[in-house]
């Protein structure tokens, strides 16, 4: 089995331990620091591979990322040349809120990027003639172009690979009619509850939750320390998650999707899947930095 993550990376400057986040015009001062690489695909994509999971990440990447990725032994295709500069996030990390502010670099170039050599990969997977129902396709961006994607996962699913998608908080996504169907093309939507409402328009958890359950993919709702939920037609299920002291909850959501993702492909049960997702997510905030 292989599990592919495609998205963006950064190099993650945590500045952690925080009491609270910064007023306009003032400077908080912490002795705790960590500088480490992140972004949802990566982090999804070095948790499935702790977990013994074949995994593949395509991105743009600097020379750091590459090397860490090549001792947490995940598969790489960087779609970064040598000129462009990477993408670096500077995070500022309280035990219960984050703040961030964000160098795209490479990123801005990104989606283009992995349109194409996605597409060519569709069609490749399209000879295969065995084992291509063992592949899985992670995808953790902001897409542009909803249709286009909708349309390229529905050759991912003629072709027997099956896809997830988390798209994080990104309020344009609301005016693109083609949201709708792109999360129909997908087997499983991994959000969070501030997202289950901003991209359904609702005021409340339980006031978006029919509106989920009326999608064709597996709706996953991740809640913190709360559990997580998963959301379908036919079955609504809740799995609360295991207590732990958390130092830094910076990639805890994508850590998340790796311990479901390897436990689904494994074949568990969704009860399993939301527990290992949980357990995942809730040791990667005992140490700052998603990995």
């Amino acid at each position: 089995m292989q599990l592919l993550c495609a998205g963006e990376a950064f190099e993650d400057l945590i500045f952690h331990g925080l009491d609270r986040l910064p007023e306009l015009g003032e400077e908080v001062k912490t002795d705790l620091f960590t500088s480490t690489i992140g972004g949802g695909a990566v982090i999804t994509a070095v948790h499935a591979a702790r977990l013994g999971m074949t995994t593949h990440l395509v991105s743009a990447l600097g020379d750091t990322a590459m090397a860490r990725l090549k001792k947490e032994k995940v598969a790489v295709t960087n779609l970064r040349k040598s000129h462009e500069p990477h993408a670096i996030t500077a995070a500022l990390s309280t035990v219960d809120d984050r703040a961030f502010v964000t160098f795209n670099g490479v990123n801005t170039k990104l989606e283009a990027r992995l349109a194409k050599y996605l597409a060519s990969l569709s069609r490749r997977s399209r000879k295969a003639a065995d084992g291509r129902s063992r592949t899985h396709h992670h995808f953790c961006f902001y897409p542009h172009d909803c249709r286009y994607w909708a349309n390229l996962l529905t050759k991912f699913r003629n072709s027997g690979i099956t896809t997830s998608w988390d798209f994080g908080w990104n309020e344009p996504l609301t005016n693109d009619r083609g949201l709708t169907d792109l999360i129909d093309a997908l087997d499983f939507v991994f959000i969070n509850a501030a997202e289950a409402l901003l991209y359904t328009g609702s005021a409340t958890l339980e006031e978006s939750i029919p509106r989920w359950r009326e999608r064709q993919a597996v709706t996953i709702i991740k809640l913190g320390n709360q559990g997580a939920v998963w959301l379908a037609p036919d079955r609504d299920l809740h799995v609360p998650a295991p207590k732990v002291k958390a130092i830094d909850t910076t990639g805890a959501g994508d850590a998340f999707n790796a311990g479901f993702l390897v436990a689904w492909m494994r074949g568990k049960t969704p009860q399993q899947c939301l527990q290992l997702g949980n357990r995942v997510g809730g040791e990667s905030t005992r140490k700052a930095g998603g990995i």
